[in-house]
This record gives C-alpha cells, structure tokens and sequence, in this order.
C-alpha cells in the first residue's frame, strides 16, 4: 500500500487536516493527492543518497512520529507543524521546493497555494507517521533494499515495508522509480 493509500483512508487523519485549515475532506484528500507524489519522490532521493536509508530507518526507530497516526488531532498542533517543517527540508531540501509544491497542487485543485503551504508540513508529518507504522508493522513487499544482518544476511521489517512504500508503480522495484525520478531533473 502506498503513502497515499494508508493516509487517505485514514479519514479521522483527512477530518483533522480539513478541520485545521477550514477544508472540506474531500478538499484536503485532494490536495493529499496532488502534494504526497512530490514527498515519495524526495523520500526515494534521499534513501538512494549515501547514508539516506540508515538516516531514514534512524528517525523512524527513534521519531515517535507513529502518535500522528494513533492521535490525528495531534497534527493540528505546533509541534507537529515543526516535525513537518523539518521532514520538508530533509526530503525536499528547500522551502522554495515546497512553496513549488504547493503551488502545483493549488493549480491542479484550485484551493488557495497559502492554505496547501500550511497543510504540507502537516502532511509530511502524517506521511513519516505512515511509514513508522508501517516498518513497525515489519509489512514485507520492497525488495529493492534491505537491512543487512551481522552476517550479512537481508533482515526483513523496517527497509521492506518502505520498500513497499517508495515503490511508485507497484512492480516490486523501487530501481526505475528512481529513474524515472532522475530524469525529471535532468
């Protein structure tokens, strides 16, 4: 199941953003809709980068970013707002990508591009709870990374579900994803 998937059929995750930025739910699925492909895209940069999936399988072990998930209404609070700011500017880089972010979904939904910049952080936050819960869950399916046991043997859990995750079109490789992604930027 994607990133997109687990969070928009999480509606008391949709109730609480569109309550937050006085949205309709079918409004902020959306825009969920429009801005979480750019968040999968700089999660699959940056795990592909050296020390990217040990950064990423780090924060996940030790962000207690699953509460998200468990208490939606979490994600209308300041920290959650700072958590996202800070899971933007690790995957997307730049708060100009963001601000690019959010100007596509506003063209492509129409909603007001200050009410998606407000909504991103809260959905970068949703999106690494996602990912948390799911690693937590050890759900296997990606098998185009894994963790290394002491003897080298692949340890399934925390890098297969996110394998699962970062697997755009769902063929069991995240390899032409990444390629895909590369060529939009060359």
């Amino acid at each position: 199941m994607s990133l997109l998937d687990t969070l928009v059929k999480n509606q008391d995750v949709i109730r609480q953003m569109a309550g937050s930025l006085g949205l309709g739910e079918r409004e902020t699925a959306s825009a969920m809709e429009q801005m979480m492909p750019a968040l999968t895209r700089g999660i699959q940069r940056n795990t592909h980068q050296q020390g990217g999936l040990d950064a990423l399988l780090g924060a996940l072990a030790k962000g207690n970013h699953g509460r998200y998930l468990d208490r939606p209404a979490d994600l209308g609070n300041t920290d959650a707002t700072l958590d996202g700011n800070a899971i933007l500017g690790h995957i997307l880089g730049s708060k100009d990508v963001s601000r690019n972010v959010a100007g596509r979904a506003a063209r492509e939904t129409g909603l007001d591009s200050g009410l998606l910049k407000k909504m991103l952080p809260m959905l970068a936050s949703a999106a690494m709870a996602a990912l948390s819960k799911q690693s937590a869950g050890g759900q296997a399916g990606g098998q185009a990374f894994g963790a290394r046991g002491a003897a080298g043997a692949r340890e399934p859990g925390l890098a297969d579900a996110l394998g699962t995750f970062l697997d755009a079109d769902r063929d069991g490789s995240i390899a032409d994803d990444l390629l895909n992604l590369a060529q939009k930027f060359f």
